[in-house]
């Protein structure tokens, strides 16, 4: 859950005097403050000086969680979210969105497995810049190891050439940079924290009118959980669902897509396998695994049941 630093910004009444009187029980969270004895900490902070104030900040952390809570829906509002809200976004890649009955569908988080060169890259640059390009709203990609690449976004904005619009290129271009913002992410918990502020963010660019975030890109995702994983402990295994729990609220509480990238190692017979292995299996609406052919430009991308082949510009 969000620091509580992070909710000062908006709360006034979460000040600096708040924080230091949680930091002194070890309360550094929301989470921490739920899993805290909370008749307890009132009365400390009946002890303080200023305890009606810390009072109120405990009261408004807890308005805030309230508030965060989904209302129950009925299904005929279910089914109406579905028709205004739940559409898909192409990716750009026919033999993908051919798999996907149309492309990435809003309020889902995709996943693409593969091996190193298997496309999974230069999947996500393809379809940052067509969201970006067709879909009027803006694509936040985490990058986590440097392979964000604004030559290839260029090349998938201009690589078809059509006199009635080869004048109005750099203007689209211009647009489709300016609409992917992209984050350097290289831990898990930097990547909480941008989640946590690009949800806050969210709700402020609903409240003003401002351009919507349409796409959420994590390339890659198993890069920063994989270091978390392994040994006899519990919590790297935690983290990992509570991001994957993080995406899929952000996905369907906003109206966005989540595309993620997952690298594959190797599994017994020497058959490749998902790296964040059985305990993410579950987390992805969609998971899909991507080949290469062996020195060749084509691609391969299944699904259960499914199966297509497609090339990426070069």
């Amino acid at each position: 859950m969000a620091p509580l630093k992070s909710l000062e910004q908006e709360y006034p009444i979460i000040d600096y005097n708040f924080h230091n009187f949680c930091a002194s029980h070890g309360i550094f969270s929301v989470e921490d403050l739920l899993l805290h004895d909370l008749y307890v900490l009132v009365a400390f902070a009946d002890q303080e000086s200023d305890s009606k104030r810390l009072k109120q900040g405990i009261t408004q952390v807890l308005s805030i969680i309230d508030g965060q809570h989904q209302p129950w829906l009925n299904g005929m509002e279910l089914l109406e979210d579905a028709q205004r809200n739940k559409h898909v976004l192409s990716t750009g890649c026919e033999g993908i969105d051919f798999l996907l009955k149309g492309g990435l569908r809003v309020g889902q988080l995709t996943e693409l497995v593969g091996p190193s060169s298997s496309g999974k890259t230069q999947l996500c640059l393809l379809a940052a810049s067509n969201a970006a390009k067709e879909h009027m709203g803006s694509v936040v990609y985490l990058d986590t190891g440097n392979s964000f690449s604004p030559q290839r976004i260029t090349h998938f904005i201009c690589r078809h050439s059509d006199p009635a619009i080869d004048q109005a290129k750099p203007r689209i271009l211009q647009k489709v940079m300016n609409d992917i913002l992209c984050h350097s992410v290289f831990d898990i918990f930097t990547m909480f924290h941008v989640l946590h502020q690009l949800e806050f963010n969210i709700r402020s660019q609903m409240q003003r009118g401002d351009t919507q975030v349409r796409l959420l890109i994590i390339d890659s995702i198993s890069s920063l959980i994989t270091p978390i994983l392994g040994g006899s402990g519990s919590r790297g295994r935690a983290l990992m669902i509570s991001a994957g729990f993080l995406l899929k609220k952000l996905a369907n509480e906003h109206n966005l897509s989540v595309l993620v990238t997952n690298h594959t190692v190797g599994g017994e017979g020497g058959i490749s396998k998902p790296a964040l292995g059985e305990s993410w299996k579950s987390i992805p609406h969609v998971r899909l695994l991507l080949s290469r052919d062996r020195g060749g430009s084509m691609y391969s991308v299944s699904a259960p049941g499914k199966a297509s082949r497609f090339m990426i510009d070069d």
